[in-house]
């Protein structure tokens, strides 16, 4: 019956390395209707190529991005250095949500400074961490 209920988001885009943290975090997303479209990526670099390649079809771009900081290869560091790259108005339409196992201060507040993030989450995500999410 909860799925019948209208979701938050359409779209959801979902980035980590990890097959069973992008399993739970998308599961959660959808039974709590977060969002009703989950897009996962296990590399933040064809996350951005994805949004690069899709800044003009709005309808294909997610309202929220939920993003592991660390990854091989593209970091979700160095995917903060790029979005901030990416015209204004995508990313005025697209929020970054960091969500990680990190327990280091300085890196915490590092992503939290920064002016893409809307906010820094420990894993996994909850329930009331989907609730508290509202944008403008």
């Amino acid at each position: 019956m909860k799925n019948e209920l209208k979701t938050k988001f359409g779209k959801v885009l979902l980035i980590d390395d990890n097959p069973i943290e992008r399993y739970i975090c998308s599961q959660i997303i959808l039974h709590n209707n977060f969002g009703k479209n989950v897009v996962e990526f296990a590399l933040a670099s064809e996350a951005l190529a994805y949004l690069e390649n899709n800044q003009e079809r709005h309808d294909q771009l997610p309202e929220v991005i939920f993003i592991d900081l660390y990854m091989p290869h593209f970091s979700g560091f160095e995917f903060l250095e790029a979005y901030d790259k990416l015209p204004l108005t995508l990313k005025n339409k697209v929020k970054v949500f960091i969500v990680s196992n990190t327990i280091n201060n300085h890196d915490i507040i590092r992503v939290c400074r920064d002016p893409n993030v809307v906010s820094f989450q420990q894993k996994p995500i909850t329930q009331e961490f989907l609730d508290r999410i509202i944008l403008k």
